[in-house]
């Protein structure tokens, strides 16, 4: 049964296997200014070689105690897997401190393999990111997707998304987080 797990080697053949399925639909390139897309540009030719690999999940999870300022802010990552196979990654922004956050990047961003979409993944994933985000302090977060992703929009709904507004092309929605009840 997939979960949300912090980031680990354990997964690498697949995470590369799905590096190279999201190139094949073309992102990665010089116009994609997503996170997924800067990442591909900077590891995606060395993350074969364990040792990078292992660099890079060190750093994705030193994100979520770099302090607010030029490079962004704190960012929990978490990594959808069933086993050893990675289905895609879910972001946590502790905060939304910058006006691009606030406006259009939201507390959440998320991406699924493209082989593994339209199977419930990306809503389990956001659902369970929700637990997680209520232990960082916030009450509700802001989870954004273009106009005309029209699945995106729908995880967003079925996870409790209130929409907001639309702003530069984002819908934009605040969805209530809980903690787990003991």
């Amino acid at each position: 049964m997939p979960e949300l797990a912090p980031p680990t080697g354990l997964v690498h053949r697949s995470f590369i296997a799905a590096m190279e399925e999201f190139r094949a639909e073309g992102r990665g390139g010089p116009g994609d200014d997503t996170t997924l897309g800067a990442t591909l540009r900077e590891y995606g030719e060395k993350w074969h070689d364990p040792a990078v690999f292992e660099r890079y999940v060190a750093e994705v999870t030193a994100a979520a105690e770099q302090p607010p300022g030029q490079l962004g802010v704190p960012v929990t990552t978490l990594w959808y897997t069933d086993g050893g196979e990675y289905l895609g990654r879910i972001a946590i922004r502790h905060t939304i401190a910058t006006r691009f956050l606030r406006e259009y990047g939201g507390h959440i961003g998320y991406d699924v393999r493209p082989t593994a979409r339209r199977r419930g993944h990306a809503t389990g994933m956001l659902r369970a990111c929700l637990p997680y985000a209520a232990e960082l302090g916030l009450e509700s977060v802001l989870v954004t997707c273009d106009t005309d992703n029209t699945g995106s929009r729908k995880v967003i709904e079925a996870s409790g998304g209130v929409f907001e507004d639309e702003r530069g092309g984002k819908l934009r929605y605040w969805i209530q987080t809980e903690l787990p009840r003991v």
